[in-house]
């Protein structure tokens, strides 16, 4: 049953009281112009600053004062049963008389079967008339309506400049797609951006859609969004994980279900600090050609009473919406780390993301990454969670000779001038970042000599630098130990 449906129904049911959360007011009186077609009833808005005025014929301005009283007066003493669409009406309810006048029209005291809809982007009900009301959900804007938004955009900004806009439809068709999920009035803000920005729709307009519609979703600031998502030519290593998405990218991006096979859903990255997890997870949504969303744990726990798990929810919510994509978990253990004393929230807090994990119908791939294993809850492990399991260990010899052309050629320096196999070896046990930070100690080391660092500094740099698998050996031996038979490596 669609939309209109439902509402026709209620109406014909002579349901007293509706309550609809959005800040698309227009959506909310066109719906109910469909509605009154079906339903045949009087229809009628009301707001502070016009009063009640009837909408299924021209009327003038009405001559009833604009405040609650006089208003429900007024709508008690029609004898026709109507529909009424009050516009922030729920904000003048905490006055007693107000409250009693609409508790009595919806409970039928010396009132004719109206139909209140009470209309707003956040309406709290006393509790007397919450019990009385029926909440209805406002659907977003389909694919047909998204188009008919863009055509009628694009029509008007050729009207008033005088020139014919220019329409990549290959890119048109991916922006209707990814404006699923908005109001109509935020889907006609980011579409007139785009437009006015050069007069044209193409796929250079994509980041920027993205971007503003992570913007708009993200109004709670739960969700980072990873504006440069790296490639896998960009890292070193990995190369298990770069064949794994390739094979899977195709059935991910498919507008259509692929026969026999079931869509990605995510992967778990273990491994020793420093060793590019953080990079895998950029270059796995490089590597499917998607927006990255970050997700904090740290941001979601509040001390109130289920406003924790709230957050998860609208996190969650939002990233659907932003569809398809990838969701980051950076050091999921934090959040998850079970025997911890805080009165369930985290048991809460995983049972719902394991349900969500589960039962998601968006393309969402979700990509966490993890230190502690030993801190993770079992319930997460298990087969089935994520597709893989990827551990990402210490570079290998030759690894590590990648990483120091990548980072030599990143600070403009010419790998050609040093030997990478000698720094490579004198470089055993070091994670990528601590290669990193010991070309960087070494350009400091070497500061106003002209030419920076040749391969002596480098190798001093190495010899200063005590890396954590030394540092901490036994707990990354451990770590290692466990990787061993129960993870698919990285590389």
């Amino acid at each position: 049953m669609s939309e209109l449906d439902d509402l026709t129904t209620l109406v014909r049911a002579a349901t007293p009281l509706l309550v609809i959360e959005t800040v698309d007011e227009q959506r909310v009186i066109d719906c109910f112009r469909h509605v009154i077609a079906q339903a045949l009833r009087p229809l009628w808005r009301w707001t502070l600053t016009d009063g009640l005025n009837r909408l299924d014929f021209a009327q003038g301005e009405g001559s009833v004062p604009p405040d609650a009283t006089a208003t429900l007066d007024a709508i008690r003493g029609q004898t026709e049963a109507g529909i009424y669409l009050l516009f922030d009406f729920h904000s003048l309810l905490d006055y007693a008389r107000s409250l009693r006048q609409l508790r009595e029209i919806v409970q039928r005291q010396r009132s004719a079967a109206h139909t209140i809809v009470l209309v707003g982007a956040k309406i709290e009900l006393p509790a007397g008339l919450e019990a009385l009301a029926l909440r209805v959900p406002l659907s977003l804007p389909d694919i047909k309506e998204l188009a008919g938004i863009l055509r009628g955009e694009a029509a008007g900004w050729q009207r008033e400049q005088g020139r014919k806009i220019e329409v990549d439809n290959d890119a048109a068709r991916t922006i209707v797609r990814n404006l699923l999920g908005l109001t109509a009035p935020d889907a006609r803000r980011i579409v007139r951006k785009l437009i006015y920005a050069d007069g044209a729709l193409g796929p250079n307009d994509l980041p920027v859609l993205m971007q503003s519609k992570f913007n708009l979703l993200n109004r709670s600031g739960l969700l980072h969004y990873e504006y440069a998502t790296a490639s896998f030519a960009d890292i070193a290593g990995v190369a298990r994980v770069r064949e794994w998405v390739q094979r899977r990218r195709p059935v991910f991006l498919s507008p259509e279900a692929v026969p026999r096979l079931d869509p990605p859903k995510g992967v778990l990255l273990l491994g020793v600090q420093g060793c590019g997890k953080s990079l895998a997870a950029k270059a796995i949504a490089g590597g499917f050609g998607v927006p990255l969303v970050r997700l904090d744990f740290g941001t979601l726990y509040n001390k109130y009473q289920g406003e924790t798990e709230k957050n998860l929810r609208e996190a969650l919510t939002s990233t659907e919406l932003l569809s398809p994509c990838v969701l980051w978990i950076d050091e999921i253990e934090k959040g998850l780390a079970s025997g911890g004393d805080d009165g369930g929230v985290s048991r809460r807090v995983l049972g719902y993301l394991l349900t969500w994990m589960a039962e998601r119908k968006a393309k969402v791939f979700t990509v966490a990454t993890a230190n502690a294993v030993q801190e993770l809850p079992a319930e997460l492990l298990r087969k089935g969670r994520f597709d893989e399991i990827f551990f990402v260990d210490l570079p290998s010899e030759s690894v590590r000779a990648e990483i120091f052309a990548l980072h030599l050629k990143r600070r403009q320096l010419d790998p050609a001038n040093f030997e990478l196999p000698a720094l490579a070896a004198a470089s055993e046990g070091f994670s990528g970042a601590e290669i990193e930070q010991s070309i960087v100690s070494a350009l400091y080391d070497t500061a106003g000599q002209g030419n920076g660092p040749d391969q002596a500094a480098l190798l001093h740099a190495l010899q200063q630098t005590r890396p954590l698998s030394v540092l901490m050996r036994e707990q990354v031996d451990t770590l290692r130990a466990w990787a061993q038979g129960r993870c698919v490596a990285a590389d």
